[in-house]
């Protein structure tokens, strides 16, 4: 009987303090600041649905030169199709031309939609992509494809030369 008891007594002391503990515990969240769940939280906040399907739907397709389909697309044709399908704008079709066609706007005024427009080799427009939110944009990129960036790295604020709006 006192094995008994003590054995029982044991085990209630174990629960007991598994009970406490447990209270005792807090579970904490991790809150993620990596690139892509910066750029999946710009995904989730776009306003526009059509958008935010396009870009689904285009995400990861391979860049190629003069691309206008899934098979491959350059940065201009899909601004351009964006644009078209989205917003109902009938842009030019080489970035040099979209940038003269945009009417500017500052930075700090970028709403979704917007496009921006670099310089990579040092004279004229030679890439465009499209404004989502908080410092992210689409756009076809030479090595990664159809891709949400970030507006806000060094090699996109060095090469950065017009914003603009369409709509």
């Amino acid at each position: 009987m006192i094995k008994t008891k003590r054995t029982t007594s044991f085990w209630l002391m174990i629960i007991f303090i598994l009970i406490l503990s447990s209270c005792g515990t807090r579970k904490y969240t991790v809150k993620s600041d990596t690139k892509a769940s910066k750029a999946a939280d710009a995904m989730a906040s776009l306003k526009s649905k059509p958008l935010y399907r396009f870009i689904n739907d285009w995400a990861g397709v391979k860049y190629r030169f003069g691309g206008l389909d899934k098979s491959g697309i350059d940065c201009s044709g899909f601004a351009f199709l964006l644009e078209k399908e989205i917003y109902g704008v009938t842009l030019p079709r080489i970035s040099r031309e979209q940038a003269n066609f945009a009417r500017k706007k500052s930075i700090n005024n970028l709403e979704e939609g917007d496009l921006v427009f670099f310089s990579f080799g040092g004279g004229s427009v030679d890439h465009v992509g499209i404004y989502l939110n908080n410092g992210f944009f689409v756009h076809a990129s030479t090595t990664r494809g159809v891709i949400v960036d970030d507006l806000n790295l060094p090699a996109y604020q060095r090469a950065l030369v017009k914003t603009g709006s369409v709509n």
